[in-house]
């Protein structure tokens, strides 16, 4: 009975690779008759393509000869008619010559000499008068047609080296004239070889968290960019939201499409960072980088109802619909359930640490917003802190409650700002040299810098109350906040400790 049953098991293995193999072959017999399918489809097209375009060929050169013959047949006209009208002339004054030579002669009869004298000179005014001496003997136009002749030997050459079109090469992505700045990347190129033929290129790019060569497999879909004439394109307005970009690119003709380059993969450094939905106080409703101030949040019938629904598991990163894989830095701050911000600090703080380098984010808020705030503050700030209202944080503070007010904030001390309140800030961190800017996100108008020595890493936190904001990551610092830190770290940073 066990040799019976080793036998069955190693007959159903057999079984089952046969069946495999069978399906295998289905599927390549399957491939085979489509792709039998289209060779005729793609043949019958090929060469309904090749008849039209010797058709247009033709009718190009019908329309040219008919151009040409009707230049020819205009020049014989008007020369036939010149040469006809010079003809008649010449045959008139013939004619009347003729007549005053037989005159002539007449006259030279007559015996009587008063008569000879009068028809002397009668013949004599004809002749003065006379078409034949008033009339030019040279022809007004040439019978010569020789500028109306046509040599296409090298027309004809030309025709006769027609042949199908070649298929591009691969461009070659030059790494050293391309460049990532400002959330742009423009990538350049070049054929290896002259290609007249060429109509366009194309580009494709797709993002990445992994360096080197582009893998087989990615999550992320490849982005495409048709009909670049130049040799360079720029990409624009990018989110950084991943560490690198992959970018390959091809030639075409208006036949058919190279081959793509040798792909590269661009590092694209910016700061990626979400709401931690987990620090929030539980008036503000977060999704994902919006935040809405909700006057309902918090009340206690609420509560009960997201610990039952939750089973009792307080809130944290993996249940907030901010939830994303978290980087080293990425981290929970162990705020949950009491622990949130509380009170009158409607606070929600970022999920990534700054404890090094320069970083910059955006954030636009709702105008009509009773108060707002933007900055960053240590992971220690309490929950019934304030931004600005501690040492523990720094921040820019807009007030449209009562009284409108906008003011930079530092361990409860502040300074009024005098600048348009603009609708989208832009913040710089230099973690190392411990600036904290802020700017016209649009216009990068330096609003208020802050000096300080950060003791610890900080994190992005913000506050609405009555309003809501919205934040932008994965941006890099743009050139022109760099160059303005420089410019004016010292003669606009902050007076507050």
């Amino acid at each position: 009975m066990g040799d019976q049953g080793a036998g069955q098991e190693s007959l159903r293995k057999i079984i089952t690779t046969l069946a495999v193999k069978n399906e295998e072959i289905q599927n390549f017999i399957y491939s085979l008759k489509q792709m039998i399918q289209n060779v005729e489809a793609n043949s019958t097209r090929a060469q309904e393509d090749l008849e039209a375009e010797f058709q247009s060929l033709y009718t190009l050169l019908d329309e040219l000869k008919e151009d040409m013959v009707m230049k020819i047949k205009q020049e014989r006209a008007s020369r036939t008619y010149e040469l006809q009208a010079q003809l008649t002339a010449c045959s008139k004054a013939l004619e009347s010559s003729e007549e005053l030579l037989e005159a002539a002669n007449q006259a030279l009869g007559t015996a009587n000499h008063h008569d000879f004298s009068q028809a002397a000179k009668q013949i004599k005014d004809s002749v003065t008068m006379a078409p034949a001496f008033r009339l030019s003997l040279k022809a007004k136009v040439s019978d010569n047609m020789s500028h109306l002749m046509v040599d296409f030997a090298q027309e004809r050459r030309l025709l006769q080296a027609l042949a199908f079109l070649p298929v591009p090469s691969a461009p070659e992505i030059d790494l050293s004239e391309s460049l990532v700045a400002d959330n742009c990347v423009t990538l350049a190129w070049r054929m290896p070889d002259q290609d007249s033929k060429i109509d366009h290129y194309v580009l494709e790019y797709r993002r990445t968290n992994f360096e080197g060569p582009p893998r087989a497999k990615e999550d992320q879909p490849w982005m495409v960019i048709e009909g670049i004439k130049g040799t360079e394109y720029t990409l624009t307005g990018l989110k950084f939201d991943m560490k690198y970009m992959n970018f390959r690119v091809r030639a075409c003709n208006k036949a058919v499409a190279g081959e793509f380059s040798e792909p590269v993969t661009l590092e694209t450094r910016a700061f990626m960072f979400r709401l931690d939905a987990s620090t929030c106080h539980q008036n503000l409703r977060v999704e994902e980088l919006s935040v809405e101030w909700d006057a309902t949040g918090g009340k206690v019938q609420d509560v009960k109802a997201r610990e039952k629904d939750g089973k009792g598991r307080t809130a944290s990163p993996a249940n907030s619909p901010a939830r994303v894989v978290q980087s080293p830095k990425r981290m929970s701050l162990g705020r949950g359930g009491r622990d949130r911000f509380t009170a009158e600090s409607y606070t929600v703080l970022g999920d990534t640490l700054i404890d090094g380098d320069e970083h910059y984010w955006e954030v636009r808020y709702d105008k009509d917003s009773k108060a707002f705030g933007v900055g960053v503050a240590y992971r220690s700030l309490g929950k019934f802190d304030q931004l600005g209202k501690t040492s523990a944080s720094w921040c820019l503070h807009l007030n449209n409650w009562l009284q409108v007010s906008f003011s930079a904030k530092h361990n409860n001390k502040a300074k009024a700002l005098d600048v348009p309140v603009p609708d989208c800030i832009g913040v710089h961190c230099n973690f190392h040299e411990g600036f904290l800017s802020f700017y016209n996100a649009r216009t990068k108008q330096l609003l208020h810098t802050f000096k300080a020595k950060f003791s610890q890493p900080v994190l992005p936190a913000f506050m609405v109350w009555c309003g809501s904001f919205q934040v932008t990551s994965g941006l890099q610092v743009p050139s022109a906040v760099r160059c303005l830190q420089k410019r004016n770290s010292t003669a606009s940073s902050s007076s507050l400790p």
